[in-house]
């Protein structure tokens, strides 16, 4: 028997977690079994949790999409009894239980050696939410973005990829530039290496106006909606907007064929969930060779799996700074 979060429905259709004790054969089949020691908790998952269940397809189940921990048994010749490995993506926590156990059974070819550099807290301090923020990052590169060709954007910065984003950009030697609607977050916000904080109301409006002064040599978009449409018409020449998230709408608002034809602004979609094997594994090393890990305890919240029901409803809330870790052994 082991401890895992457990979301149920009843006969009303009303939803409910709660840690319980499953067994092995609880589980659904795959072939590698992994000793979770550490999970997340990101939007998705306060979706899961909450009530109705948000993205959950069968009942019973266990969130958290994402984990790492040390694989306990294996039927997958790329993967051995104590190998450390993470997970990230491939609808784990939605359709296929998830890291809010103590222990899970996957698909080989969901996982990735843990990197060297990293142990599996600290992969879990980066999570999903990091990961998706280094493919970011990579796609800009991609696209031309060095440092010295500007200041970088980061909307939604307190959050959880906007968090990473920041101290990734920052390390690699950008001017950050980190949007926020909150405050209270500025002095956390440039522990993080933000070199300046840019009130969310200072982006302005969405305006009939087609573009508007050239500020931003890149950026990472968390929010998408009304922002992006003002932050698109700012975009300098030849730049690009890494777009991650749908927090603000999916909407977006204004003339926004102007930015792409008369300023060459490439609008790049990311996708972290069914990214292949490789694209996977090259973020993973960039994230232990460039995410200034002494940043990562500011950006930290620890959790244990009895405190999630509470804190889920906080991430949907948009009360959650930075990243939640989550202790399934604690």
């Amino acid at each position: 028997m082991f401890n895992a979060l457990v979301v149920e429905k009843d006969e009303d259709g009303e939803t409910s977690a709660a840690v319980k004790q499953i067994t092995l054969d609880d589980l659904p089949e795959a072939d590698v079994t992994v000793a979770v020691e550490y999970s997340t908790l990101n939007y998705k998952d306060g979706l899961c949790i909450g009530p109705g269940g948000g993205l959950v397809r069968h009942y019973p189940h266990v969130p958290g999409i994402d984990f790492a921990g040390t694989v306990e048994s294996s039927d997958d010749a790329r993967y051995k009894p104590g190998d450390k490995v993470v997970l990230t993506g491939w609808r784990v926590g939605e359709a296929h239980w998830g890291g809010y156990a103590q222990k899970a059974r996957v698909r080989a070819d969901w996982l990735v050696p843990l990197p060297d550099g990293l142990d599996t807290r600290q992969a879990m301090a980066v999570g999903t939410a990091g990961l998706t923020a280094m493919l970011a990052v990579m796609a800009l590169e991609d696209h031309g973005l060095k440092p010295g060709h500007g200041p970088v954007l980061v909307t939604g910065a307190a959050g959880g990829v906007g968090s990473v984003a920041t101290a990734i950009l920052a390390q690699l030697g950008h001017e950050v530039a980190a949007v926020t609607g909150r405050p209270e977050t500025e002095d956390y916000l440039k522990s993080l290496g933000a070199s300046r904080i840019v009130a969310r109301e200072d982006l302005g409006e969405v305006t009939r106006k087609p573009l508007e002064a050239e500020q931003w040599a890149g950026c990472v978009d968390a929010v998408a909606g009304a922002m992006l449409g003002r932050v698109l018409k700012q975009m300098k020449y030849g730049s690009s907007v890494a777009a991650i998230g749908l927090a603000g709408g999916a909407i977006i608002e204004g003339a926004l064929i102007t930015p792409f034809i008369l300023r060459g602004v490439n609008l790049l979609g990311i996708d972290s969930v069914m990214q292949p094997y490789e694209n996977r594994q090259r973020a993973w090393q960039r994230i232990a060779a460039d995410l200034p890990l002494d940043r990562l305890e500011a950006m930290t919240v620890a959790a244990k799996l009895e405190d999630l029901p509470r804190l889920g409803a906080e991430i949907l809330e948009g009360r959650i700074k930075g990243r939640v870790v989550v202790d399934v052994n604690a």
